[in-house]
């Protein structure tokens, strides 16, 4: 039985069904799979490798070469703190100092309550935003100290909630097309651009065989 939800699990065999191979719908697919969770479980990454005709163990690498997924759990909101040039210049540093005392942790860890995973990073690319911050992949910045702890505040008040969903949800807006198109009409559009593409080859051969 799959690990994944009912609905889930459909939507990802619908984005397989838009490659020509299914292995080549392995990193969409992780991140599907983690905004179920937060991050990819051991029987997330069975229902990947299944769908995606690979191995738990092809998943499982792939997943750990990539900073934007987690193959063990972090917190709620998972708060990155850039410490590049621009922002250690105008003072991510000390605001990372300040961040930890806040939270009890050190970068890296999670809250005790699960609410926080710190984390230092090396350039967030918003150095017009420095000191940048980003929560679940989302902007704010820039932060002093006092900025920082009200953007705690607002996020453990729920007052975020449509900016900033939980770890792992990368869109609020589903994609309607090309999923809503059904397999068959994909099949055949994948098979209409492949007969265009030799109906070009041939006209190339024959072009070179005048020459």
């Amino acid at each position: 039985m799959a690990h994944l939800s009912k609905e889930l699990y459909e939507k990802c065999k619908s984005v397989v069904a838009l490659y020509p191979e299914a292995r080549s719908a392995l990193i969409p697919l992780c991140h599907m799979a983690q905004g179920q969770e937060g991050w990819l479980t051991s029987e997330a990454i069975e229902d990947i490798a299944e769908l995606t005709g690979v191995t738990p163990a092809e998943v499982r690498g792939t997943a750990s070469f990539y900073d934007m997924l987690h193959l063990e759990p972090v917190g709620k909101y998972v708060v990155a703190m850039c410490t590049n040039i621009a922002c250690m210049l105008n003072g991510s540093m000390e605001l990372l100092d300040h961040a930890e005392e806040k939270l009890g942790i050190s970068a890296g860890g999670t809250t005790s309550d699960g609410e926080f995973t710190l984390e230092e990073s090396e350039c967030l690319a918003g150095c017009d935003k420095a000191p940048c911050v980003q929560v679940n992949h989302r902007f704010f910045g820039p932060l002093d100290n006092k900025g920082f702890d009200q953007l705690l505040d607002d996020l453990k008040a729920g007052k975020l909630s449509d900016d900033v969903p939980s770890h792992g949800v990368l869109s609020r807006v589903d994609r309607r097309f090309p999923l809503a198109l059904s397999p068959s009409e994909v099949a055949a559009e994948r098979a209409e651009m492949e007969n265009a593409k030799s109906q070009r080859d041939e006209k190339r051969k024959v072009s070179e065989g005048a020459n």
